[in-house]
């Protein structure tokens, strides 16, 4: 049930990046009172800084935000920090939805201290007194680039042959923002691609139609981001939300080479 637009102010944290961008933009256009929270706008969730005063009057925060590095303790600690700060200053505030962006398959991949920390986030929000909802989404095409890079040896690119189902990051931010304008899951939903590929065949796609030279071979022992997949760790395992762009219709849309905006998260989500 969507919520009247009258006395709504919704906060975005992360709200510059690849998805929060996304959010303002259309929850703006739907006649919210939106309001894009960053560093840059004087907000840091890991010191607390600015919290109390862009969180006054809000009904609803997003986080769409990012760990600015990988690293297992950094990243573990910026999600726990960032959102025992949030929560804390949502029940001052009075802030009746918390809606977070999460990863498909995060509780799958324990050996990931990425994946770890975001099944961290996700304990906190749960464990909290405030209303939430929990998005998972499975990784954006606008990674493809960095997936690649990051699994690059040479002029050859390693990755394992498993189930692969990606989605426009549009299509991430459209489903956060209706979960944010309606009424609390208390739960998790996931959404992914509308179509679901070989890992290794979707990456090599990317490159091709970027004319980008390097190989791509199948290697059952590749790891992602420090990780051993299974054929299931990255897709849904019940029903999902399917986003509505096909990979071969992003790709011909894309005005620049795949992942250029977007190289960091590509574990994400």
């Amino acid at each position: 049930m969507t919520k009247e637009k009258s006395n709504m102010k919704i906060v975005v944290i992360g709200g510059t990046g690849l998805i929060g961008s996304k959010v303002v933009t259309n929850l703006g256009e739907r006649g919210y009172e939106v309001v894009a929270a960053s560093p840059n706008s004087g907000v840091n969730t890991l010191t607390g800084e600015g919290l109390a005063d862009v969180l006054e009057g809000a009904s609803v925060v997003v986080d769409v935000s990012n760990s600015p590095s990988f690293e297992d303790a950094a990243v573990m600690e910026f999600f726990q920090t960032s959102t025992r700060n949030l929560l804390t200053f949502e029940g001052a505030a009075g802030v009746g939805h918390h809606v977070a962006l999460s990863i498909v398959g995060s509780d799958r991949l324990p050996d990931s201290g990425y994946m770890r920390a975001k099944v961290a986030q996700e304990k906190l929000i749960k464990e909290s007194s405030i209303p939430y909802s929990i998005v998972r989404a499975t990784q954006f095409f606008e990674f493809v680039k960095r997936i690649a890079d990051s699994a690059t040896e040479g002029n050859t690119v390693r990755l394992p042959s498993v189930s692969f189902q990606p989605l426009a990051a549009n299509d991430v931010a459209s489903v956060v923002s209706k979960v944010a304008i309606g009424s609390p899951l208390n739960g998790t939903i996931e959404v992914a691609g509308p179509e679901r590929f070989r890992f290794d065949e979707l990456i090599r796609q990317g490159l091709v139609a970027n004319k980008d030279p390097r190989e791509v071979i199948a290697d059952p022992k590749a790891r992602y981001f420090g990780t051993e997949l299974s054929d299931g760790s990255l897709v849904p395992s019940g029903d999902a939300l399917l986003g509505e762009m096909r990979f071969e219709d992003w790709l011909s849309r894309s005005a620049q080479p795949t992942g250029v905006a977007a190289s960091k998260g590509a574990v994400q989500r």
